[in-house]
C-alpha cells in the first residue's frame, strides 16, 4: 500500500499558534480547520470559550456537530453538562438554548484575567443527510458579536 495518489496526507495544527477570534454569540473561538472556497467540505474544528453568564438562544443548523467539553459547566437543553461530556447533534438539528452555570469561580479554565470560561473542542461538518456545509465566514471570525436580533438563527 502506498500513501500517495488520490489520498490526502493528514494535516496538523496547534491551537497555541493561533489567535482567539470573536464568535457570533460573544464567545471566543480558535478554528484550526474551517471551510473556505478552495476546500468547501473542510469541517469547522477547533475550540470555543464562553465567559461566565454567557448564553445563546435556541437556533437551527443544517449541518451536524460534535462537542466535547474540556472545562466548565453549562446547561444545554435543560441538561447540566461538564468536563468529559460529548454531544452529537445530527443534521438537521435545533441547538438548544445554552447557559453557563452560575458561580464562575468553580470553572476550571482561566485564560487571560477577564475570562474564566467554559471551553471545549468543537467540530461541525457537512450534514450527511442534508449536504449542508458548516459555516465559518461571518460567524466565527468576527471583530465583534452582532446583536442577537440581527442574526439568522435558522442556519
Amino acid at each position: 500500500m502506498s500513501a500517495s495518489g488520490t489520498h490526502n496526507p493528514p494535516e496538523f495544527k496547534h491551537a497555541e499558534d493561533m489567535e482567539w477570534e470573536m464568535g457570533r454569540f460573544g464567545n471566543v473561538t480558535k478554528f484550526l480547520f474551517h471551510p473556505r472556497p478552495e476546500r468547501p467540505t473542510e469541517p469547522n474544528a477547533g475550540f470555543l470559550k464562553y465567559a461566565p453568564g454567557a448564553s445563546f438562544p435556541l437556533h437551527r443548523h443544517d449541518f451536524a456537530q460534535i462537542w466535547y467539553i474540556i472545562d466548565g459547566e453549562f446547561t444545554f437543553g435543560g441538561k447540566l453538562c461538564g468536563p468529559g461530556t460529548i454531544a452529537y447533534m445530527p443534521d438537521p438539528h435545533f441547538e438548544h438554548e445554552m447557559l453557563t452555570a452560575t458561580g464562575a469561580d468553580n470553572l476550571l479554565c482561566a485564560i487571560s484575567g477577564s475570562f474564566v470560561q467554559i471551553s471545549g473542542s468543537f467540530m461541525q461538518y457537512p450534514g450527511p443527510t442534508t449536504g449542508a456545509p458548516a459555516i465559518y465566514d461571518g460567524r466565527m471570525n468576527l471583530k465583534e458579536a452582532p446583536p442577537l436580533a440581527q442574526q439568522d438563527l435558522e442556519r
